[in-house]
């Protein structure tokens, strides 16, 4: 004869199951919204982060979102190399990379001795504040040299740890450098990996990013990778100024959405 959980023990039951399907549909939610953020900076060589990272915010909360997304970027970056490897300026990746790994590792220990609704605001600012920055490196057109590559490096490294994504601001001194389309895409994912990994061993090593964190940045990583592929056939055909309208928007976008986290919570 089989017993029937009644009462208690079948709320219980009911609950582990509607647990369970909130986090497949969580996972779901990830995987396609990394999809398209994948495909997204596979184009314009940056947005992943600033695309995924509110998901990852409210489906995990922001202490755990920051590690999940330094694995995934990990991955993002590799893709972008791998699509674009013959066409990497190896000087100009040595010179951001060298002062870069360092201070991304720096920033990353900052950011674990921040409260979480800390980190939430400075995220949202951070994003929201590189919309005018953006536009003021353009008005000035600067032209950057390996120098320049290796002290922005250093700040953007620094800031990489602490606000998870400095795209917007590698972007235009990549650019600003000389490079475009797709030696531009890989040569600031190849100086951007080394950031990330830092960063990621950074937090492993102080407990930040477990086992079950890492499987979830593989997992979230793993369709930014297929994005990037996806994403490849589009980058000739893409106009500035449908890459500046888009970046500013989803920037400003994401600053709104983390703010409004923090504040809710």
């Amino acid at each position: 004869m089989v017993m029937i959980p009644s009462g208690p023990a079948a709320n219980m039951l009911s609950g582990s199951d509607d647990a369970k399907k909130d986090q497949v549909l969580g996972f779901v939610f990830v995987l396609i919204v990394g999809l398209i953020a994948g495909t997204f900076s596979g184009i314009v060589g940056t947005g992943s982060s600033i695309m995924l990272m509110p998901v990852l915010v409210y489906e995990y909360g922001p202490k755990q979102a920051v590690p999940i997304m330094a694995v995934a970027s990990v991955l993002a970056n590799i893709s972008r190399i791998l699509a674009w490897w013959r066409e990497i300026d190896w000087r100009a990746c040595a010179a951001y990379s060298i002062s870069g790994i360092p201070a991304a590792a720096l920033g990353a220990r900052t950011l674990l001795a921040l409260p979480s609704h800390v980190v939430d605001i400075s995220i949202g600012l951070f994003l929201m504040a590189m919309v005018p920055v953006r536009h003021w490196l353009a008005r000035h057109e600067l032209k950057a040299k390996l120098l320049h590559l290796a002290i922005g490096g250093a700040v953007i490294g620094y800031l990489t740890g602490i606000v998870v994504s400095t795209g917007p601001l590698s972007v235009p001194l990549f650019l600003f450098y000389g490079l475009n389309k797709g030696a531009f895409l890989a040569t600031e994912a190849a100086s951007s990996l080394g950031l990330y990994f830092s960063k990621s061993v950074t937090f492993e090593r102080f407990g930040a990013l477990t086992s079950e964190l890492a499987l979830k940045g593989l997992i979230a990583g793993s369709s930014l990778m297929f994005g990037a592929f996806i994403a490849k056939r589009f980058v000739l055909h893409l106009k500035p100024e449908a890459f500046r309208m888009m970046m500013d928007g989803i920037i400003f976008a994401a600053g709104l959405s983390l703010l409004w986290t923090a504040m809710t919570s």
